[in-house]
């Protein structure tokens, strides 16, 4: 198969999708074989729906449409130029997929067949319903793809490489497991934002998306605010205050009453304004609900620890301070050449 017969296959299947991305679905009678899925694709996004709470229309639509605007044959070729890709030298990859936000492991999915690949998939539990469909959408539309898809829930085998995604105690697992194959295999990791105290309303309200879209749970989400000594939060706290609804999600709503809990027994000092809980702490990770903080006196040092701290980040939010900054309120539309961790996922599998 030519790699612009697989470019034009993951087109169409950001045009079937693009039905999805909106609040209202509408179907479009020139998508090619709507017949055949447009019905049955609503039923398992009911099911996703229903299966993960976290899952909910919003995010679902949410990540359906940054793919259905990633998927164009402009950002496709574009994301593919720097790579001279074969139509030789086959294998099997092997991807162990996380299952925090929805369609979480996509991009590798589509990295390994645009490659020439063929994907062995073994799903986590609470993102399974979606991407079984669309696998079977592009087999229609390519047929050539038929046979160069597996999903499976039994032990890997028979595979040649493995990108793998997990916790941090998973990730020592992979590696050692995974030891005498070529892989990438990632762990956990959280998004920061540097805040200097001039940013605007709309900087803001940006910024808040970026932490409560799919309620902070993707390594994309902020989860920390570096913020300068005698910052004043009422400005942060206004602009955010617009996702006051997340608190009518039971499950959020759970876990902000818990974690609040927990922090008044213990006496920490926090900022809270009925939905959002700020707690100065040092650690990267912040349970649902809870933004860290952490005061700077130099940006320059700043910028040293965040360095040296790189493996446990995703992305750094800011405003022309960090090198390879992410703007704000981008954090949840990564481009198709943004890599997670940095890892060139491309290129790794040219090379294998």
């Amino acid at each position: 198969m030519q790699l612009q017969s697989r470019i034009n296959a993951f087109v169409k299947l950001g045009d079937f999708l693009s039905q999805f991305s909106n609040e209202v679905i509408t179907k479009d009678d020139k998508i090619e074989f709507n017949d055949l899925f447009f019905d049955g694709f609503k039923h398992q996004l009911k099911l996703a729906k229903e299966h993960n709470g976290w899952f909910t229309k919003e995010n679902i639509q949410f990540s359906l449409k940054n793919w259905s605007e990633a998927l164009t044959e402009v950002n496709l070729k574009k994301w593919l130029k720097p790579y001279t890709i074969k139509s030789t030298n086959s294998k099997l990859v092997a991807i162990i997929m996380a299952g925090n936000i929805p369609l979480v492991g996509f991009h590798d999915f589509l990295s390994v067949l645009i490659s020439g690949h063929s994907v062995l998939v073994k799903q986590s539990s609470n993102d399974k319903q979606i991407l079984p469909f669309l696998a079977k959408y592009i087999e229609y539309v390519e047929p050539t793809f038929k046979g160069k898809i597996t999903f499976t829930e039994d032990k890997l085998e028979g595979f040649d490489a493995v990108i793998a995604t997990g916790s941090n105690n998973t990730a020592r697992y992979f590696e050692y497991y995974f030891k005498g194959k070529p892989s990438i295999i990632r762990n956990n990791r959280n998004s920061v934002a540097i805040l200097t105290g001039r940013e605007t309303k709309n900087d803001l309200v940006k910024l808040s998306n970026d932490i409560f879209q799919y309620y902070g749970l993707g390594c994309r989400s902020v989860s920390k605010l570096f913020v300068p000594k005698g910052y004043d939060f009422n400005d942060f706290f206004e602009a955010v205050y617009h996702w006051h609804p997340i608190i009518d999600s039971a499950k959020y709503a759970n876990n902000y009453d818990y974690n609040k809990a927990v922090y008044l027994m213990s006496e920490f000092d926090m900022l809270e304004n009925g939905f959002l809980m700020i707690k100065e702490d040092s650690s990267y990770a912040s349970p649902i609900a809870t933004v860290f903080f952490e005061y700077y006196e130099n940006i320059n040092l700043l910028k040293e620890k965040l360095n040296t701290d790189s493996k446990q980040i995703q992305c750094v939010v800011s405003k022309g301070i960090y090198e390879n900054e992410v703007a704000f309120g981008a954090t949840q539309k990564p481009q198709l050449w943004d890599y997670a961790d940095s890892v060139d996922s491309v290129e790794f599998l040219l090379s294998i």
